[in-house]
């Protein structure tokens, strides 16, 4: 049986494909998802960790339910997605005499998931995670280390725009742009559903010795990406954004009370043009009541830069769709997910660029998760690599490493050409050539992690070209050597870079000097 998840910031969804009635289905699993009457069963990402060296953890609702969430207590994770994969400054907390990093938390809490669909009981022959469009390499890495671990036959990946078009079942529809605004990331995808007589594929991390042989003969869909954007900004940072108001106004002291009274107030306000929720100090033996009308919190979202955020998303969206020879007025549908959709102001942001009957807005929450399913009933997914990538070199004018872009984002693999380099030696009796490459963020700008108190907080900076070594390490950065020795003055090695249908960045290198062929076709990383 095939299980999607698609783990988010804030809330995970769990959904497997029922045949009896030929649709998908989200899943309740006892004990960790949240009853409500508005959503549907909502898995919320937060973790306890009860004994770190015997991997002993409470997740879900029962952090909630168990009051675990309101103290300060360095055990409780929240918002923990947001770390994985990254470089996190400030205290990583040691418990039970383990470091307990993000990568660690994100890997008890998917392992704990897995177990709870099996005491269904299920069986989890099929995998599929959804990622955020903008992820770099580590964290689908640090996804696929977990994925051996879960013992399934079968695990796949998708990007959660993509996902979303297809759970909204638009299949009439051409061109769909998709509009993630979860609790840690927004994602703009443009993508292109038509249909094709080949086989169904995806990116595939691990199989068994069991092939899905009951697809072979349907006629697979083929969703294409034409477009992307992204940003680590999200409902947590509105929230935040909230405490902070109330501690310069009201006196309060941030903790993770406040932050779940914000949370509230900005839930409230989607619905309400004023909220309100009462604060109790049991150290002070004071109460507070918390009132926030619509049009204050539309003001503090507009100081933090929050719609000129979303402006300079759209408008990368929609330039790179020029680029393939589309207008606004070509895209057919604008699709709505994650729980940061429901803000009213972010709906009316959406209707300055397009008519309302265009926008979809009633699956915000299973539209992802129901949507990956569609890569075990015969979906096809052709994709571009998301980011840049380039080498690094010594940049004598400013006295610095830099980095030269080799591969724009936006490029669609496998490559049907090859990009050719040439290279000399940098100083006299040289034994060999390394080469660094990077995975290229966004060139306006750059993001840094860190902690305040027990907040994660997402800093946007500009400025700076954020840049992922991929092989900066011993053994990895060398492609050449050089026999007789390299000496300054003149081109000494050719290299051809290309993308194979994995992605994997495969380079030949040929010596000028001597006409041998010192690598062939040598998989170097994989690329997103």
């Amino acid at each position: 049986m095939a299980i999607a998840i698609d783990f988010g910031t804030s809330n995970t969804v769990v959904a497997r494909w029922n045949p009896a009635r030929s649709q998908p289905e989200t899943l309740k699993l006892p004990g960790l998802s949240a009853i409500s009457a508005q959503n549907p069963p909502l898995i919320p990402s937060l973790l306890y960790v009860e004994d770190a060296a015997q991997s002993k953890v409470i997740l879900g609702q029962q952090v909630r339910d168990k009051g675990l969430d309101l103290s300060g207590n360095s055990r409780f994770f929240r918002n923990f997605k947001r770390g994985i994969g990254t470089s996190v400054q400030g205290f990583v907390p040691e418990l039970d005499g383990q470091i307990v990093n993000f990568e660690r938390v994100g890997e008890w809490y998917l392992s704990q998931i897995v177990s709870s669909i099996r005491e269904l009981p299920l069986p989890v022959d099929s995998l599929i995670f959804t990622v955020p469009v903008d992820s770099f390499e580590a964290y689908r890495n640090w996804l696929g280390k977990v994925s051996q671990s879960l013992q399934v036959e079968q695990v796949r990946m998708l990007d959660e725009p993509t996902a979303a078009a297809l759970g909204y079942g638009l299949a009439d529809r051409e061109n769909l742009l998709v509009i993630d605004f979860g609790g840690g990331t927004l994602d703009l995808s443009l993508v292109r559903l038509d249909s094709n007589g080949k086989k169904p594929l995806g990116f595939i991390l691990k199989w068994g010795e069991k092939l899905l042989a009951d697809l072979e003969g349907q006629k697979a869909k083929v969703a294409r990406v034409l477009a992307k954007a992204g940003q680590n900004l999200g409902g947590s940072d509105i929230d935040n954004w909230l405490v902070d108001c109330f501690v310069k106004t009201k006196g309060l002291v941030k903790s993770p009370i406040t932050t779940r009274l914000a949370e509230r107030l900005k839930i409230q306000l989607s619905l309400l043009d004023r909220a309100t929720e009462v604060y109790f100090d049991d150290e002070n033996f004071e109460s507070y009541e918390l009132e926030l009308e619509r049009a204050e919190f539309e003001s503090i979202l507009a100081e933090h830069g929050f719609f000129d955020n979303l402006d300079e998303c759209m408008n990368q969206v929609l330039q790179q769709a020029r680029r393939q020879g589309l207008e606004i007025g070509d895209i057919d549908a604008v699709l709505l997910v994650g729980g940061t959709v429901q803000i009213p102001a972010v709906g009316r942001w959406i209707e300055q660029y397009f008519d309302r009957a265009k926008i979809k807005c009633d699956r915000p929450f299973e539209a992802i998760a129901q949507g990956a399913l569609q890569l075990s009933q015969g979906i096809e997914i052709k994709d571009f690599l998301y980011h840049s990538y380039g080498i690094r070199y010594w940049n004598r004018r400013e006295n610095c490493h830099s980095w030269h872009s080799l591969i724009k984002s936006g490029q669609s693999y496998p490559m049907s050409e090859p990009i050719e380099l040439v290279l000399g030696a940098s100083v006299e009796n040289q034994p060999s050539i390394e080469l660094i490459i990077g995975e290229l963020g966004a060139e306006t700008g750059g993001t840094e992690i860190y902690f305040d108190g027990d907040r994660l907080i997402t800093k946007q900076f500009a400025g700076q070209t954020s840049v992922q070594p991929l092989n900066d390490k011993d053994g990895a950065r060398s492609i050449a050597q050089l026999t007789p020795p390299g000496y300054p003055g003149g081109d000494r090695i050719k290299i051809f870079f290309r993308v194979d249908e994995q992605r994997f960045l495969r380079i030949t290198v040929e010596d000028l000097l001597t006409n041998a062929t010192l690598l062939e076709d040598k998989a170097v990383v994989q690329l997103s």
